[in-house]
């Protein structure tokens, strides 16, 4: 599947980018209550609360 030849800065360019649309397509978005749930931990690794 790969070829010999060396991929040209716009061919570079369009790979780049189009990972980054399907990684950002395949992650998923986080739920409300989860970051909720992780604020909350977070003040409580605080020692002020903060």
């Amino acid at each position: 599947m790969g070829s010999s030849k060396p991929k040209s800065r716009l061919e570079q360019q369009i790979d780049e980018n189009l990972r980054k649309v399907y990684q950002q397509d395949a992650e998923p978005e986080m739920p409300d209550r989860f970051m909720k749930l992780l604020e909350q931990l977070k003040e409580q690794d605080t020692p002020d609360g903060r």
